[in-house]
């Protein structure tokens, strides 16, 4: 099985590309999906723990957790010490259960492959794309985002360029659904050939 790590920066369409290789009957595995569930099961008692102020009704408020780490950025450390091997043992069943299935490809949707190292545990990586104007409109219409968010998130993230050297496969939503999906279809062919 050949596994095909996907990543992107905010607002480049990662999620509306993830989608797509769903649509073409390719098996996802989304990161972000897993977190929010961690924060409703097994992470919330060690987030907690850790930051007391994100508990609301006995799950991890995102957006609490979002304000103490913006006020406090050095928490990210500690909650991705928490979060990551409960992401990636998710990431191992998924696999291990679509090996069995004799899947040809699976997906890892993951928004931080670079930064955390995720590039050893895939076999090539697909970076979605677009251009600045039309990734910051696209995260500014998000509601609750503000550009100080952005700039937060943003500078959290590997330089889109940077993201698009290292790529084996690059997609542009930049250029419309149509286009993208073409080019997912394309990385597919020529994954499975």
């Amino acid at each position: 099985m050949i596994v095909l790590g996907l990543t992107g920066s905010i607002g480049t369409g990662k999620s509306t590309t993830a989608a797509m290789f769903r649509e073409l009957g390719v098996p996802v595995h989304d990161a972000d999906a897993t977190v929010h569930d961690l924060y409703m099961g097994e992470a919330v008692q060690p987030v907690a723990a850790r930051f007391p102020g994100a508990l609301k009704n006995s799950v991890i408020d995102r957006k609490a957790l979002s304000a103490i780490l913006a006020g406090a950025p050095e928490g990210f450390r500690d909650l991705e010490a928490i979060i990551h091997p409960l992401v990636r043992a998710r990431e191992t069943a998924f696999l291990a259960t679509e090996r069995a299935k004799g899947s040809a490809l699976a997906v890892l949707d993951i928004p931080l492959l670079y930064e955390t190292g995720g590039e050893a545990r895939v076999d090539k990586v697909v970076v979605v794309t677009c251009d600045p104007q039309t990734q910051r409109a696209r995260v500014l219409a998000r509601p609750g985002m503000t550009e100080e968010k952005f700039q937060l998130i943003l500078s959290r993230q590997m330089p889109d360029s940077e993201k698009r050297r290292r790529a084996d496969f690059i997609i542009d939503t930049g250029r419309g659904l149509e286009a993208a999906h073409k080019q997912v279809e394309e990385v597919i062919a020529e994954i499975t050939s």
